[in-house]
């Protein structure tokens, strides 16, 4: 993590009288001269575009007025508008997932300290969010002067201060002849670390020009990441050493297959090697699952039927981009064993007791481990022994009250190539964990962090950053409550999104670690609440189903009469209608979460 900070000379008042203006504040812009689009704003603005952001989430405040201005007037970037800090830093999550980049603007403090949480979240998912802030004016540094919008001190650092732990790089940006370097420092770092970055820029520097920001000639780039071809090579030889010596080994993809850019490379090993292909939960979307040895997510007790029994019976697991936490071992409890593991980071290799490898690219290590290895069918060929299909659903009885089981087996229908799925955190994992992907279908989910209310930015970021996909949004109802206002977003973005909000009465998730009364909601009239969002603005079709008849009708509705609206359909559920699955997981992580302190 760095931090940059750049300081003026003279940015101290003439006189120190506490209301006043300094007389010497103004900035001489530089005497060479430059065309009017080479201002620092457009500056960031042309960056941004060059990195593959077109859409920018902001909310507007006196401090980054003029910084708009500037991004706006960029052919190639649209501003997003927003209700909330929130809400815009977790649409740049979203879009940061399917784009690989996302961005955010807000202002100095109120707003930073705002979307801090949703910063946070995508520095635990391992995403490049470039956070943006209007900063005070240059001439304010390093004098006396109190500022709005701040805690009532002349240290404007606190802000910065809060983002040192969630980002990779921070600058602060009030010096004009440094912000082209910090800039690109800021930008350059978040897509090498692939973690969020901050960018204080001062509210009179967006439209000072300077010779560094001319259009032409500097492209931005990036040098390409390379592995040690020596430690490469004998990472290789020790890890094949190690498989092919097991009888029946396993892979399992994880979530930092994407931060390493090796998805493909991990499917050309399963190709070549033949050995079964699990994933853990948190990278579900990642691996294919229409791969033909493909087992299920290996989520311990709680993952796909058999999956569990054949990765946990292996005799040699290789791991490609792991996270175990506590949510994805089921409170600690997976039955693994480290001197049976293979763990490939993005920059190193793990051989279980054995040694570390270091500067080796995953990427590049699957790739050259897919030339070496024996092909090794055991652990598959056990797995299709075993293997029961799954067992369906009991069928509704006419007018029946409408079950969270039936209500994914009609999602399971709508899923194409052509739609991405978005579980939100809660009961929607565990119901989204079972849906089969077909190929090209996107899906995401906030594991690590579980914030719960990330959906809603999130598919909104999403749907903006691939325009071709029908976003299907499941949310709980609890989760709607923390950041419904985006929705008004969607439909100003004319986005085709359908949102399946589970009205449950309550954190259905709480409950099964810890129940309370403190887990239970204010019922909302949700479809009221959007209607009144939608205000005969733009397209928006909202409906409530109780059973599976006015289910279907309504799936039926919003794929066909209602394919170009954002559809809202509010299902009522019962408040304890959950998944086999989150009442295991639950009882397990409550487990944990209950163990006694050890004596001290």
């Amino acid at each position: 993590m760095e931090t940059v900070v750049e300081a003026l000379d003279s940015c101290k008042p003439f006189n120190n009288d506490i209301a006043s203006l300094p007389q010497n504040g103004s900035l001489t812009p530089p005497s060479v001269t430059v065309s009017s689009d080479s201002t620092l704003g457009r500056h960031l603005a042309r960056r941004l575009v060059q990195i593959g952001v077109s859409d920018v989430f902001s909310v507007p405040g006196d401090f980054n007025l003029t910084l708009l201005d500037h991004l706006i007037a960029e052919p190639g970037l649209n501003n997003i508008g927003c209700c909330n800090e929130l809400n815009a830093g977790y649409a740049a999550d979203g879009y940061a997932r399917c784009r690989g980049v996302g961005a955010c603007v807000v202002t100095f403090t109120v707003g930073g300290l705002s979307v801090l949480n949703a910063i946070a979240g995508a520095y635990s998912e391992n995403l490049p969010v470039i956070c943006i802030v209007g900063g005070p004016n240059t001439n304010d540094y390093g004098t006396s002067r109190i500022l709005h919008h701040t805690i009532g001190l002349s240290d404007f650092s606190q802000e910065l201060r809060c983002f040192q732990t969630v980002t990779c790089f921070q600058g602060v940006i009030n010096n004009i002849e440094e912000a082209h370097a910090q800039i690109d420092k800021a930008i350059s770092t978040a897509l090498i670390e692939s973690k969020p970055v901050y960018i204080s820029i001062s509210c009179n520097l967006p439209g000072v020009p300077h010779p560094t920001f001319s259009r032409e000639p500097i492209p931005f780039s990036i040098s390409p990441r390379m592995s040690n071809k020596a430690g490469l090579e004998a990472a290789v030889e020790a890890t094949v050493s190690f498989l092919d010596k097991a009888v029946k080994p396993v892979m399992v993809g994880g979530p930092k297959l994407r931060v390493a850019k090796a998805c493909d490379a991990l499917v050309e090993l399963a190709d070549a090697c033949g050995y079964a292909l699990a994933v853990m939960p948190s990278a579900k979307g990642l691996v294919p699952e229409y791969h033909p040895h493909f087992i299920g997510t290996y989520w311990g007790a709680v993952g796909t039927a058999f999956c569990g029994e054949i990765v946990e019976s292996a005799d040699a697991y290789l791991f490609a981009g792991p996270i175990f936490n506590d949510y994805s071992s089921v409170g600690y409890s997976l039955l693994l064993k480290k001197e049976k593991a293979i763990i490939v980071e993005p920059d190193r290799v793990m051989i279980a007791n054995g040694p570390t490898f270091g500067c080796i690219l995953m990427k590049d290590f699957l790739r050259e481990l897919a030339k070496r290895l024996k092909r090794n069918t055991t652990a598959y060929e056990n797995y299709h022994r075993i293997y029961v299909p799954d067992g369906q659903p009991l069928k509704c009885k006419p007018h029946e009250p409408l079950r969270v089981n039936i209500l994914f087996q009609h999602i399971q229908k709508m899923l194409s190539e052509e739609t991405a799925v978005i579980a939100e955190t809660g009961d929607s994992w565990f119901n989204c964990q079972k849906l089969k992907l077909p190929k090209g279908c996107g899906y995401e989910f906030q594991m690590q962090y579980g914030s719960i209310g990330w959906s809603v930015g999130a598919t909104l970021g999403y749907a903006q950053s691939v325009p071709s996909k029908r976003v299907i949004a499941c949310i709980g109802d609890g989760s709607f409550q923390v950041t419904a206002q985006d929705v008004s977003t969607m439909i100003r973005c004319e986005q085709k999104t359908i949102i399946f909000l589970i009205n449950n009465g309550g954190y259905t998730i709480e409950v099964e670690i810890h129940d309370g009364p403190y887990n239970v909601i204010k019922n909302w009239n949700y479809t009221a609440l959007v209607d009144a969002i939608h205000n005969g603005e733009g397209k928006c079709w909202t409906t409530k189903v109780h059973t599976e008849e006015e289910l279907i009708e309504a799936i039926n509705t919003a794929m066909d009469k209602k394919i170009d609206s954002l559809c809202f359909i509010e299902v009522i559920v019962h408040k304890d209608d959950t998944s086999k699955e989150l009442l295991e997981w639950g009882s397990r992580v409550c487990a944990a979460n209950s163990r006694a302190p050890n004596p001290q």
